[in-house]
């Protein structure tokens, strides 16, 4: 009996869903069966049809796609009536990324998560740990002249964002740090007194934060990241380079939230060991700096 009453139910919430979105989308009868291409007829039957039949998946999948809204909806198989194509683009997002600091779409992002936790994996050294020096050997080839100006409106915003209501767990790959600390790779061609202040300024930092910021240093032998960076369960967003793939689902979120667990469970140096770790660094790059 139950099973009855439910067949009928399920079918007078399809007629009226069907009513709805032809309303909604100022679809007439005539119009949805010429392009659903089926019978006026059909159509007609389908929005008085007192009983507990429903049409077949071909005619439901017809009726959706011309009306913009998604089959499982008018099935009240869902409550979101977006079609999945609308749905994927609301949840994602790609925005252009620029060669710069702290732009205005990622400052805005950290504006947005203020209060949740952000959990991140830079794709060099994170910039809001930087001295003003690294910051300027690093960026001031790309932004020539306005060089000056863009990191200190780029410090500004680095200085908020430590100073901010989020608390930071940041995961960074082990060979990132070894390669700055011996200037090799990437950081080649960067003065010691540079990385020497860095290491300094990276030591204070974890002193004055910790517990809000939280750093570890996971083998990428062992595991591998993108560069990602989570706000709270707003959003996930990876870094391609030329731009910021950014996904507001929170499936995705969860997966890659999972993800960076992973490296926090793994880090071959927790958030307690790092301080001792740049601190064994400092003192092997100051032997160094003796012997020459």
């Amino acid at each position: 009996m139950s099973e009855k009453i439910d067949k009928r139910l399920r079918a007078a919430q399809f007629r009226s869903r069907l009513a709805r979105a032809m309303e909604q989308s100022r679809t007439s009868q005539s119009k949805l069966a010429r392009e659903a291409g089926v019978d006026r007829s059909t159509i007609s039957q389908l929005l008085t049809d007192e009983g507990a039949r429903l049409p077949n998946a071909h005619v439901v999948g017809a009726c959706a796609a011309v009306l913009g809204v998604s089959a499982d909806w008018l099935l009240s198989l869902s409550e979101r009536p977006e079609s999945a194509a609308e749905l994927l683009a609301g949840s994602l997002s790609m925005t252009e990324a620029a060669r710069a600091l702290v732009d205005e779409r990622i400052f805005e992002w950290h504006k947005e998560a203020a209060g949740y936790k952000i959990r991140h994996v830079p794709a060099a050294l994170p910039d809001m740990l930087k001295t003003r020096a690294l910051l300027e050997w690093e960026y001031a080839p790309h932004l020539g002249r306005t060089a000056d100006q863009a990191i200190g409106a780029s410090e500004d915003r680095l200085t908020w964002m430590r100073g901010g209501q989020s608390d930071y767990e940041i995961a960074l790959p082990l060979f990132e740090i070894e390669s700055f600390a011996s200037g090799s790779g990437y950081y080649a061609g960067l003065p010691l007194k540079t990385r020497l202040d860095q290491l300094d300024h990276f030591i204070a930092l974890s002193d004055q934060l910790y517990p809000r910021l939280r750093v570890y240093l996971f083998d990428a032998k062992r595991l591998y990241s993108a560069p990602i960076t989570l706000f709270g369960p707003l959003l996930c967003v990876l870094y391609v380079g030329s731009h910021y793939l950014a996904f507001r689902d929170i499936n995705r979120i969860e997966v890659f939230a999972s993800h960076f667990d992973q490296l926090v469970r793994e880090a071959d140096f927790t958030a307690r060991d790092f301080p001792a770790y740049l601190k064994q660094l400092r003192r092997s790059l100051s032997g160094a700096q003796t012997t020459d």
